[in-house]
C-alpha cells in the first residue's frame, strides 16, 4: 500500500489532510504533510521530507505520491528533489494539488504508485470545472 506527502505553503497542506479526512477517516496514518513557512529554507523542507519518507518505508509503505501547490514553487522543487533522491519506483510527483485530487488519490492507493498518480491527477483536472 502507498502513503502520500503533501507539501505545500502554509496551512493548505494540513487543510488539505484535514478535508480528506471528513470522507475517509482512516487515511490519517497514511497522509502526511509539510506546510512550507515563507522564510523555511528549501534544504530544511527537504530534510523534514526525507525523514518523512524513511517513516514511510519503515511503515512498510510500497511507495509515496508527493502532492505540492504550484509548479516551480519551492514545494514542488522540494518534491522533485526527493523524488530524484529516492528513485522514481518509490516517490512520484505531481503539483496542483486540490481536494479532488487527494480524495482520488487515497481511493486508489492500493494501486501501482504509478496508477494511483495518474488517477490523481485525473480526479484533479476532472474535479475543476464552470459551473454557470
Amino acid at each position: 500500500m502507498n502513503s502520500i506527502l503533501i507539501i505545500a505553503h502554509t496551512p493548505l497542506a494540513s487543510a488539505l489532510k484535514s478535508a480528506a479526512l471528513h470522507a475517509f477517516p482512516d487515511a490519517a496514518s497514511r497522509v502526511d504533510v509539510i506546510d512550507v513557512l515563507p522564510d523555511q529554507s528549501p534544504e530544511s523542507t527537504l530534510d523534514a521530507a526525507r525523514q518523512l519518507l524513511v517513516m514511510e518505508r519503515s511503515a512498510g509503505r510500497a511507495g509515496t505520491l508527493v502532492m505540492s501547490d504550484v509548479f516551480g514553487a519551492t514545494p514542488c522543487n522540494v518534491a522533485q528533489k526527493l523524488a530524484q533522491s529516492a528513485g522514481s519506483t518509490h516517490v512520484k510527483c505531481i503539483a496542483g494539488a486540490s481536494l479532488p485530487m487527494l480524495l482520488r488519490a487515497i481511493t486508489y492507493w492500493d494501486t501501482p504508485l504509478a496508477e494511483m498518480a495518474e488517477k490523481a491527477v485525473a480526479g484533479g483536472s476532472q474535479g475543476a470545472m464552470e459551473l454557470v
